[in-house]
């Protein structure tokens, strides 16, 4: 394997990375924005309202996307396990 193909590889890694760990972060910290904003203007400040929060925006973020996301993950594997031939090669 030649450096330049072992950083094509890990460059295509940290690309699926981001696309996949990207959505589920900007909805988190939307959440987070918000329900900050939210506490600050009512002088709120109670820690577990923001985790209730962010857990739960997770979660809905994950059950509308998951499928979505872990389908992009199993084609990125399968594309790397075909590839592993003339990777060794």
């Amino acid at each position: 394997m030649t450096p330049e193909t072992a950083i094509t590889e890990l460059r295509a890694g940290l690309e699926l990375a981001l696309l996949v760990g990207g959505p589920l972060l900007v909805v988190v910290l939307g959440v987070g924005v918000t329900v900050g904003l939210v506490q600050a203007a009512t002088q709120i400040n109670e820690p577990t309202v923001a985790f209730i929060a962010k857990a739960v925006a997770l979660a809905v973020a994950l059950a509308a996307m998951g499928s979505l996301l872990l389908g992009k993950l199993v084609d990125y594997t399968i594309a790397l396990f075909q590839r592993i031939p003339s990777l060794v090669g």
